[in-house]
């Protein structure tokens, strides 16, 4: 099983896969010791097409080929769970694949279950067995293996079948509109930025006060410039636990920094240490009007609580006797903003949505409907009386 390993060789295969209707793809990739996705392998595959493998770490490859390919409006890109296969194009291309199929949100609509894996999907719609005993081998090594090699053609090649087999029962069950609503979130360049000025915002769930929300926000701003200068995680600058403790105690000083158990010793001697108290000073600095200090978020317990729950089991009365995934229907945010208020603007009542869900949940919240279990399920049942 060979490699392709020349732009020519490249070229000529994203040449045949031009002509296609839609092409399969997966990519193999490290990230254990870097900020961005180490490419290490591409598969593609199509209809009638065999599949081919290709190797992005080959001296003089350019993968110019292989992104036209990914831009071209005239072939659908197949991908199953597509979101880091999608990040590693944009940050290497600067594009999204477009027209985009994720076969696994596809699944979730068809009813296949929440998150399906594509083993499942292969065992299920392609009739075949995956040897997974490759997936968690050191794919930068060379020369890779004629079981990885196996292992990687598998991912794209039943997906062909994957694919053809949903798009038929989607275009049956007249949902293939709503697979197209889900890509528009994955075809989102906003999606993939990593935005140093945003990366506070997957910590502040803890914090409610201005000032340490304003530390945090120029401290987790500062660690994800350094990660993405340096190509390291983010934890190898600086723990998550350490920026927590930084921005609740303000340290000012070398000595303070010291005293946080979370700090490494020595660390507060270091050129890093001195950054630090630099963006601590500027949080220090903000005006705390202008902090985006979070909602404590919507309480689950007082008036809306068993809203919420009676919301909960209406929900997946619906998702099954809809065959659709819970998760596609709403989220617990959703049924919690609902619960509170008929207008929130939240997907569950937007769109097809709204039609197969939302309207239920207010018809619920207002008593028009009822829930009842018959022959040991879950029914929607019209108001009595």
């Amino acid at each position: 099983m060979d490699l392709i390993t020349t732009t020519e060789a490249l070229a000529s295969a994203c040449s045949r896969f031009a002509s296609a209707p839609f092409v399969t793809v997966d990519t193999e990739f490290m990230r254990e010791s870097t900020y961005f996705s180490k490419l290490c392998l591409i598969q593609m595959a199509g209809p009638g097409i065999d599949g081919v493998l290709v190797d992005p770490l080959a001296p003089g490859l350019d993968l110019q080929p292989f992104f036209d390919l990914m831009a071209n409006a005239a072939v659908v890109k197949v991908f199953h769970s597509a979101r880091q296969d999608l990040e590693i194009v944009w940050t290497m291309g600067e594009l999204i694949p477009a027209p985009l199929f994720d076969t696994q949100v596809a699944a979730m609509v068809a009813g296949y279950g929440d998150s399906v894996s594509y083993e499942q999907l292969a065992n299920d719609l392609a009739k075949a067995r995956i040897d997974k005993s490759s997936r968690f081998t050191d794919w930068s090594r060379r020369p890779l293996s004629e079981a990885q090699l196996a292992y990687a053609l598998s991912d794209v090649t039943h997906l062909v079948t994957i694919y053809e087999r949903l798009t038929a029962e989607l275009e049956g069950s007249g949902r293939a509109d709503w697979v197209e609503d889900e890509m528009a979130i994955l075809t989102s360049p906003d999606t993939y930025r990593n935005d140093p000025e945003k990366a506070w915002t997957r910590l502040s769930g803890r914090m409610r006060k201005a000032r340490e929300i304003a530390v945090l926000m120029e401290i987790a701003a500062w660690r994800e410039r350094e990660a993405q200068t340096r190509d390291v995680p983010r934890s190898r600058i600086l723990k998550d636990e350490a920026l927590i403790d930084i921005a609740v105690s303000g340290p000012r000083s070398i000595e303070a920094l010291g005293r946080l158990r979370s700090i490494p010793n020595g660390f507060e001697r270091s050129r890093t240490a001195a950054e630090i108290l630099a963006a601590v000073e500027r949080g220090l600095a903000r005006d705390p009007a202008s902090v985006p200090v979070p909602s404590r978020g919507r309480s689950r317990g007082g008036s809306t609580g068993a809203t919420v729950e009676l919301l909960k089991v209406l929900l997946r009365a619906v998702a099954e006797n809809e065959r659709v995934a819970p998760k596609m229907l709403a989220t617990v945010d959703d049924l919690e903003a609902i619960a509170e208020d008929n207008e929130a603007d939240v997907p569950a009542l937007r769109g097809w949505r709204r039609r197969l869900f939302g309207e239920k949940a207010l018809a619920l919240k207002a008593g028009e409907i009822g829930l009842a279990i018959e022959g040991g399920a879950v029914v929607v049942t019209p108001r009595l009386g």
